[in-house]
């Protein structure tokens, strides 16, 4: 059923394109730390080539990603099929936060569409591509992508994102430190 490959091929290329979210996961060393999985939409990954993909960040009520990929860079990206033939895709790689002012982030920014927010970009070496089944997962019918965040991030701009980005996404839930939260306080 699971099948392993070294670097994603046209058809895994195919199959995360026609996928409308994706899922992100890391974790910290520290056995007491908690393990992050966050949902992702709007069209916000690139794969750049056979072993590198990257994602646009956008404003989120954590940070735990990119804390823990600084920490240790392990980071897996997962792709499910919600319709047609079942399918399961993971990218089993090493991140790396590239913040503005970074030398990599007008490469990697300029890939993706102007969305309000943009916390961050992360570039990742993917080392291991697997798939699986998905025999489990259910059938969804997609609708459309949601506006939320973006009208809540329009909103909150008046105000200042940075505000929020120092209140809530300068720190983990563990206490560890961000590097967006790094870059505010320097």
């Amino acid at each position: 059923m699971a099948e392993s490959f070294d670097a994603m091929n046209d058809a895994h290329r195919a199959f995360i394109e026609a996928q409308q979210m994706f899922f992100v996961a890391s974790a910290p060393l520290s056995a007491d730390g908690h393990v992050n999985v966050s949902p992702k939409g709007l069209d916000t990954l690139r794969i750049l080539d056979a072993n590198r993909v990257a994602y646009l960040d956008l404003t989120g009520s954590g940070n735990e990603t990119s804390s823990h990929v600084r920490e240790n860079g392990r980071v897996t990206i997962m792709f499910c099929a919600f319709t047609g033939a079942p399918n399961v895709l993971r990218l089993y790689g090493t991140g790396r936060v590239v913040l503005p002012g970074d030398p990599a982030w007008d490469a990697l920014r300029c890939r993706f569409g102007d969305y309000p927010g943009v916390r961050q970009v992360f570039d990742i070496d993917v080392h291991r591509v697997q798939t699986s089944c998905g025999y489990a997962v259910p059938n969804y019918d997609y609708v459309e992508q949601r506006d939320t965040l973006i009208r809540w991030t329009n909103a909150k701009a008046k105000d200042g994102i940075e505000n929020y980005w120092r209140e809530k996404n300068s720190r983990t839930i563990d206490g560890a430190p961000t590097p967006l939260g790094d870059l505010l306080s320097g």
